[in-house]
């Protein structure tokens, strides 16, 4: 197991290379507007908590993969308040008609947040806890590049407003550490799971193909970021 681990450290390195990451460290650019892509992530933010409870986690399983990864979804499942809490400071939650906001939440634009849920339902449901821990590390891995990014332009922000964000700063990113592996005890076993070669093959693939997902939602943010102007955002009343 601990070169798949292996194999996802170095694709997260790849993965903090990614443009949206390079927008975000750009301080000639407003720190609001580095976060202009939010409304764009909320189907992947609201259905991460689903996912998690619902997929994720099973506990009526004696497995002890299963169980980590049941303490690890405990977590997880709750940062959607954060998520919300966050869209208000940054002033992006506009009154909209509700009919408005379904059009909005099932556009063009939010597809690729909603398909990367979609699809890691289809790898995860009913699969096996040594699956799910592998698509779960993967996930970690990414979401610690965005919240390391994210946090440090929430530190901007705060300077300017005084505001402090939950789900885009600190608060995010002191409880994600990267990994699910940290869990007292039960380090140790993980990465000294055997897996046969045919077993590995697969879940390098598997690996990829996650993270395949996270590049294509991060460019998707990144082009919403760059269409909707800041100011637009501000006074138009409208989220797109």
């Amino acid at each position: 197991m601990k070169e798949v681990l292996a194999h996802i450290e170095n694709k997260k390195q790849e993965f903090a290379k990614m443009p949206l990451f390079e927008y975000m460290k750009d301080t000639s650019i407003d720190p609001r507007q580095r976060l202009a892509w939010a409304p764009c992530a909320a189907p992947f933010a609201m259905g991460f908590a689903e996912l998690n409870r619902d997929v994720f986690r099973d506990e009526q399983a004696n497995d002890p993969i299963q169980k980590v990864i049941n303490q690890h979804t405990c977590e997880d499942d709750h940062h959607w308040l954060w998520f919300l809490k966050d869209i208000e400071r940054l002033e992006m939650n506009k009154n909209l008609k509700f009919t408005d906001a379904l059009t909005f939440l099932w556009s063009e634009e939010t597809r690729i947040p909603r398909s990367v849920i979609y699809e890691l339902y289809k790898q995860t449901f009913k699969a096996s806890p040594i699956h799910k821990l592998v698509v779960i590390e993967v996930i970690e891995a990414t979401g610690n590049i965005l919240n390391s990014a994210t946090a440090l332009v929430t530190k901007e922000l705060q300077n300017i407003n005084g505001k402090n964000l939950l789900y885009f700063g600190d608060v995010h990113l002191s409880v994600e550490p990267g990994y699910v592996i940290g869990i007292e005890n039960i380090d140790k076993f993980i990465k000294e799971i055997t897996l046969t070669q045919q077993e590995m093959n697969d879940y390098f693939d598997v690996v990829n193909q996650i993270f395949d997902l996270f590049i294509e939602l991060t460019n998707a943010l990144l082009i919403y970021a760059k269409k909707h102007e800041i100011k637009q955002l501000a006074q138009s009343g409208q989220i797109n």
